[in-house]
């Protein structure tokens, strides 16, 4: 496995801290493996410590009362997740689940704290991420509440589009995963993306998409 010091050192969160700074999370981190599908916390349980992903991706999501789960955010390799528990004492409050094999580095909270009191800029980086993740919510939050599931389903299109700088992007997430995000069930997000295909706003190939009428689908996401 490529050195604690080299995997850590590539997380956007611990971007800028200098080889003591580090060291000092490396010396506390501990390998750790999920398959996909395995949990890697569930919301709720009393947080230990904060997770660094080295390889693969993780999905962060909150669960209903009737088992439904809505999806908050899908994070891949090299970041982090857990941040906020690790200073406001309370439970993780979403579940994360592997999406495919995931190597992760641990740190114990106690660890973790212990690092930032020696090194203040840890903790300035994490409420860097703690604010970016913030204004996810909050445009989760508008997306959801505003609009119908046609409208959020298209401007979330536009968003993927304009992250990968182009016309053609991939799909970010599987059908059901698209209906988590935009709180619907799979078969709505699939019958709106057959009327874009039909109606040659888009072209979908396997996960791969191209928006073919941009201005159509902005009237979408509009009206």
């Amino acid at each position: 496995m490529v050195p604690k010091t080299e995997l850590i050192s590539h997380i956007p969160l611990f971007a800028g801290l200098g080889e003591n700074e580090i060291a000092a999370l490396a010396q506390r981190a501990v390998e750790r493996r999920f398959a996909a599908g395995e949990m890697l916390f569930w919301e709720g349980e009393p947080c230990a410590g904060i997770f660094l992903i080295a390889e693969g991706s993780v999905k962060i999501f909150k669960t209903s009362s009737g088992g439904r789960e809505l999806m908050l955010s899908l994070e891949t390799a090299p970041s982090t997740v857990a941040e906020l528990p690790l200073f406001d004492g309370g439970p993780y409050p979403a579940s994360v689940r592997a999406v495919d094999g995931v190597v992760a580095l641990f740190i114990n909270k106690s660890d973790f704290q212990q690092v930032c009191r020696q090194y203040p800029d840890v903790a300035l980086k994490i409420l860097a991420v703690v604010g970016h993740r913030l204004r996810q919510l909050v445009g989760l939050v508008e997306a959801m509440t505003f609009g119908s599931v046609t409208q959020r389903l298209a401007r979330l299109l536009l968003d993927a589009s304009r992250q990968a700088g182009g016309e053609v992007f991939d799909l970010p997430h599987t059908h059901q995963e698209l209906a988590s995000r935009l709180g619907t069930v799979r078969e709505v997000v699939s019958r709106n993306l057959a009327r874009f295909r039909a109606e040659g706003l888009v072209r979908i190939e396997g996960h791969q998409m191209q928006i073919l009428d941009r201005a159509a689908l902005e009237r979408e996401s509009q009206e």
